[in-house]
C-alpha cells in the first residue's frame, strides 16, 4: 500500500502441492458429489470475474494468471484508496455462485497512518463446513491462508499476535490454517500503525 492509502491486491489459490492429485480429479466428471469445473469453465470464471472488477469503482489494472500446470490461479488489480476493496471478496465470490458471507473491512486513516482489517467470525462458516462429506472436509485439514500486506513506510506496531513484522518492517505475513477460520479459533483482525 502506498502512503496515501492507494495499493495494489493480489490473491493467489496455490494447489501445487497437490498437483498429482489436483491433475486426476481434473479428468474426472465429478468428485464425492461435486462437479469438477472443466479448464475451460475455470477461464470463463476467471474472464467474468475480471470483467466485473473492471467495472468496479476504484478498481483498474485488473490482470489474471490461470496455470493448469502447477494449479495456481492469480488476480491482480490496484485500488485508488482502501474502501474500494471492502465487499470485493464477497462479490467475486457471489459471481462464482459460492455462498459466503462478507466478514472482512478494510479502513485505512491517512492522518494517524493506520490500516485496519476488521475480520467477524461467522457461524454459517461451520455450519457449511459441517455439511460436507468427510472425505471434502479432509481437504482443509492441511490448507492454509496466508496474507501479506507491503507499505512504503516502517510499521511501528501491529495488534493480531500471529503477525510478523519483516525485517525491512514494511511488511507483515499472517499465515494460519484455515480449519481455524471456519471454527472461528482464529482471528485474523489486525491495526497496523505505520511511521509518519
Amino acid at each position: 500500500m502506498a502512503n496515501d492509502g492507494s495499493g495494489t491486491v493480489n490473491l493467489t489459490v496455490n494447489l501445487s502441492a497437490s498437483r498429482a492429485k489436483v491433475a486426476s480429479i481434473m479428468l474426472l466428471d465429478s468428485v464425492n458429489g461435486y462437479k469438477v469445473p472443466t479448464k475451460q469453465t475455470i477461464q470463463k470464471e476467471m474472464d467474468e470475474i475480471v470483467a466485473y472488477l473492471k467495472k468496479s469503482k476504484g478498481i483498474s489494472n485488473v490482470k489474471k494468471k490461470v496455470d493448469f500446470d502447477n494449479y495456481i490461479v492469480s488476480l491482480s488489480f490496484a485500488f485508488e484508496q482502501v474502501s474500494n476493496i471492502n465487499n470485493i471478496n464477497q462479490s467475486v465470490l457471489k459471481k462464482l455462485k459460492i455462498n459466503a458471507v462478507n466478514n472482512s473491512s478494510y479502513s485505512y486513516n491517512l492522518a494517524s497512518s493506520t490500516f485496519q482489517r476488521n475480520y467477524t467470525h461467522t457461524k454459517e462458516a461451520v455450519i457449511q463446513y459441517n455439511k460436507l462429506k468427510p472425505a471434502v472436509k479432509n481437504v482443509f485439514k492441511e490448507a492454509t491462508y496466508t496474507s501479506i500486506y507491503r507499505f512504503e513506510k516502517p510499521v511501528v506496531s501491529s495488534t493480531n499476535p500471529l503477525a510478523k513484522v519483516s525485517k525491512s518492517k514494511k511488511a507483515i505475513l499472517l499465515n494460519t490454517g484455515i480449519l481455524g477460520l471456519i471454527n472461528g479459533k482464529t482471528n485474523i483482525s489486525n491495526q497496523i500503525i505505520l511511521s509518519k
